[in-house]
């Protein structure tokens, strides 16, 4: 990957409906090697797909958390159940592995605290190998994920 697939990409996380024709005006190449640079890294697994940012105030999802999750133990068994119970809840935006004193970072939204109580009692707190979980609620948003930093 050199500086003009670092520009392609970048431009790409700033808008990913950009057309063709703009984007290699941005970038500084044809319309035919962008588009090819565009598929090769469509191909290569870098660009893995395409989404829309959605405000969630505007859906009235007023709620985002982070809990952190210790397990029971670290048994492959424990592990492998925590990972399914949290991949078949939509509302988990993102699940985290990390080192230190919990096992597991989450971050979720929901519509409010009354929503947030009932996955908490209801489904969270239900996984067999959860022992422990701490809800760090987030008061405001500093800066949100717009991409990855390509450019040096």
């Amino acid at each position: 990957m050199d500086a003009l697939d670092q520009k392609i990409l970048t431009a790409l996380q700033k808008d990913s409906r950009i057309s063709m024709a703009r984007l290699s005006e941005q970038v500084g190449l044809s319309l035919s090697a962008c588009h090819r640079r565009v598929k090769l890294l469509e191909s290569n697994g870098i660009i893995s797909g395409y989404t829309v940012r959605v405000d969630r105030n505007a859906l009235n999802l007023e709620i985002q958390v982070f809990i952190e999750v210790k397990l029971t133990s670290q048994r492959k068994d424990d592990i492998t159940a925590f990972e399914n119970a949290i991949e078949r809840m939509p509302e988990v935006l993102e699940c985290h592995l990390i080192s230190g004193e919990f096992d597991y970072l989450i971050r979720l939204i929901t519509r409010n605290t009354a929503a947030y109580e009932s996955l908490y009692r209801n489904r969270l707190s239900q996984i067999p190998s959860v022992s422990q979980m701490k809800t760090l609620l987030s008061l405001s948003t500093v800066k949100e994920f717009r991409g990855l930093h390509l450019e040096q």
